[in-house]
């Protein structure tokens, strides 16, 4: 997705000779300010506003609308259809949006998302709809326990063991736990240090270390669980966590974040657990909801989620605390 504008050639200035040195150096100089918009935002990121505006495009097509410019009527329209007939959430509302704004803004475009009527629009839609967010199940201690179990004694059943253990234990989002490689880990007498050079909030790459305790048993240890790995993988640098093909053999290639939710609801499938209730954030949340529900500060597991909402992590912690102070108990009912 281009962020910047062609430059304008040098022939089309007034009293300008042909210089083509000066081409290739405009050329040269707009590619390296074009990886520098790009790099303003996370590839995901990208990725999601160039699906998101090839599915507003092809919707403005079928319907023989303009999308660029597009009208504040057009923006009505389109999301009184992705949300009154094709049934999205306003999550997934705000996300089409927001691309639409982004390009519009890019092309150099009054963003029609913030004209007074799309406003007003958003407003009354947001409240028929409601925008409680469509939040997965957390992966709670108890849980894990039972999805170890479900493991094979193999060498994708160890790649699974310590890609659960990890991302529990440290409460990390997919996309942190598949970039991690062999030499961001450290291990020191208290357990693991996790060197993780770039997140989500830390575009900037200034990264942070995480410690993951030794665990009290061996069976659900996350330490031993990926010094097993590497071990039996053979694994001595690179990607951390790797694509298996069907003959159980390591391959070079990283594992996905999609792979990430794919292991978990496959190991949810087999407790014969709903997987659609699963993902890959499940880890995560798993981690701050049992910490809130064994009393851990809000502190401790922002230190450790990397949360930098207070906001978001009390959530969970809301979640966490709803047996343990309940009014209700003990009342001897």
């Amino acid at each position: 997705m281009d962020l910047l504008p062609a430059p304008q050639p040098l022939s089309d200035l007034p009293d300008a000779s042909p210089n083509p040195a000066a081409s290739d150096l405009l050329a040269r100089l707009l590619a390296q300010a074009e990886a520098s918009f790009q790099a303003a935002r996370a590839g995901s990121t990208l990725r999601a506003y160039a699906h998101d505006w090839q599915r507003f495009r092809t919707w403005c097509d079928e319907n023989r609308l303009i999308p660029l410019p597009a009208s504040p009527q057009t923006i009505i329209l389109y999301s009184t259809d992705l949300t009154k007939n094709q049934g999205k959430r306003w999550n997934t509302l705000s996300r089409r949006l927001a691309a639409i704004s982004q390009l519009h803004q890019q092309a150099g475009f009054p963003t029609p998302t913030r004209t007074w009527a799309v406003e007003q629009f958003l407003a009354g839609l947001r409240r028929e709809l409601g925008i409680a967010p469509d939040r997965k199940r957390p992966v709670l201690v108890g849980d894990l326990r039972e999805i170890l179990k479900q493991t094979p004694d193999s060498l994708l059943g160890r790649r699974d063991r310590a890609l659960l253990l990890l991302g529990f234990s440290g409460a990390f989002r997919r996309s942190e736990l598949v970039a991690l490689d062999v030499e961001d880990l450290a291990e020191v007498r208290e357990g693991l240090v996790v060197n993780l050079r770039r997140s989500k909030t830390d575009q900037a790459g200034e990264g942070r270390k995480v410690g993951i305790p030794q665990g009290g048993e061996e069976a659900t240890c996350p330490v031993r669980a990926v010094r097993e790995w590497r071990a039996r993988a053979g694994l001595t640098s690179g990607p951390l966590f790797r694509v298996m093909n069907r003959h159980g053999r390591v391959l070079d290639q990283r594992l996905s974040g999609e792979g990430v939710a794919i292991v978990i609801k496959r190991y949810a499938g087999k407790l014969g657990w709903d997987p659609t209730q699963f993902a890959g954030h499940s880890l995560r949340a798993g981690l701050a909801t049992s910490a809130a529900a064994a009393g851990k500060s809000e502190r401790a597991i922002m230190n450790q989620t990397g949360h930098r909402s207070v906001s978001t992590v009390r959530r969970y912690i809301r979640d966490g605390n709803l047996f343990r102070e309940n009014a209700a108990g003990g009342l001897g009912l």
